[in-house]
C-alpha cells in the first residue's frame, strides 16, 4: 500500500506536466494533493477521474487559491471535508478519508507569510488540525497526517538555516508547534528513517535552487502515537512539474 502526498502548485498545471503518466507508472493507492488552485467547473473528465481512480475535491472559495484533493484506487468508508471551522474550510485546507485500516488526513497548512503576517492564523490552524487528528486517534486506527505543512522543523530541514530564521516556515513559534506535536508522540516517519541532511521537498524557482539542491523539507507524513506498522518513507525530488516533489509512505 503506497500513499503519496504532493503539493502540485496548480492541479490543471500538473496535468499538463505529466501527472497522468506519473500515475500510470507508479500506481499509488492514494494520492493526497494540495494547492489545487481551481474549482470543479475548471476540471475536465481526466482531471476529475484519471483511469482507475476515484476523486474528492475541496477547493477554496477564493478563485485560483489553495484547495486540497484526494485520488484513490480504494474506496473510503467516509470522506470529511474540512475541520468544521469556517475560517479554515473556506480555504479548502483539509480532507479526511477513513479506510478500513487507517485514516488519511491530507492538509495544506497556511503560509505564515513575510515576517509572520499570518502567523496567528497559521498557529490556529495547527492547533485545530492537531485536535482533529487526536480525536481520530481515539477511534483506534492509525492516523496519517500528510501534506504541505509549511514548516521546516529543524535546521537539518533546510539548506540555509542561519539566513532563514525570520522567514515564514522557520519562525520559532511554528517550529515549537512541531516540536510539541512530536513530543506528544506523533511521528515524523521520513526523518525516523533518514537522519542525514540534504533531504528537501520544496525549492525556490530562483537561482537554480532545485538543481543545486538548496531547498526546504516542508512536506510530511506524520503518524499518530503508537503507530508501529512496518513502513518505508521516501521523497521523489527527480519528479518535476511543481516546486514541491511527491513524498511517499509505503505500508509493508
Amino acid at each position: 500500500m503506497r500513499l503519496v502526498s504532493w503539493n502540485v502548485n496548480g492541479l490543471r498545471a500538473i496535468f499538463k506536466k505529466g501527472f497522468v503518466p506519473w500515475l500510470e507508472l507508479h500506481r499509488p493507492e492514494l494520492v493526497a494533493v494540495q494547492e489545487i488552485k481551481c474549482s470543479l467547473a475548471q476540471l475536465d473528465a481526466e482531471m476529475l477521474k484519471p483511469a482507475g481512480y476515484r476523486s474528492w475535491f475541496f477547493p477554496a472559495e477564493r478563485p485560483g487559491y489553495s484547495g486540497t484533493a484526494l485520488y484513490s484506487r480504494i474506496d473510503p468508508i467516509d470522506v470529511q471535508y474540512g475541520l468544521g471551522a469556517s475560517e479554515f474550510d473556506c480555504e479548502g485546507r483539509s480532507l479526511t478519508a477513513e479506510f478500513k485500516d487507517f485514516f488519511l488526513v491530507g492538509a495544506y497548512f497556511p503560509n505564515s507569510q513575510g515576517p509572520g503576517l499570518r502567523l496567528d492564523y497559521k498557529l490556529s490552524f495547527c492547533e485545530a488540525i492537531q485536535q482533529h487528528v487526536e480525536n481520530l486517534n481515539l477511534r483506534g486506527k492509525p492516523v496519517f497526517l500528510c501534506g504541505d505543512v509549511n514548516i521546516a522543523h529543524q535546521e537539518i530541514d533546510l539548506h540555509n538555516p542561519a539566513g532563514s530564521r525570520r522567514q515564514a516556515g522557520f519562525l520559532p513559534a511554528e517550529r515549537e508547534w512541531m516540536t510539541q506535536l512530536l513530543e506528544r508522540g506523533h511521528q515524523d516517519l521520513f526523518r525516523q528513517q533518514n537522519p542525514e541532511p540534504e533531504h528537501y521537498t520544496w525549492w525556490s524557482h530562483l537561482n537554480d535552487a532545485r538543481g543545486r539542491n538548496r531547498g526546504w523539507r516542508i512536506d510530511y507524513f506524520l503518524a499518530n502515537p503508537g503507530f508501529d506498522w512496518a513502513h518505508r518513507s521516501r521523497h521523489y525530488p527527480e519528479v518535476l512539474g511543481s516546486d514541491h516533489c511527491p513524498v511517499e509512505l509505503e505500508l509493508l
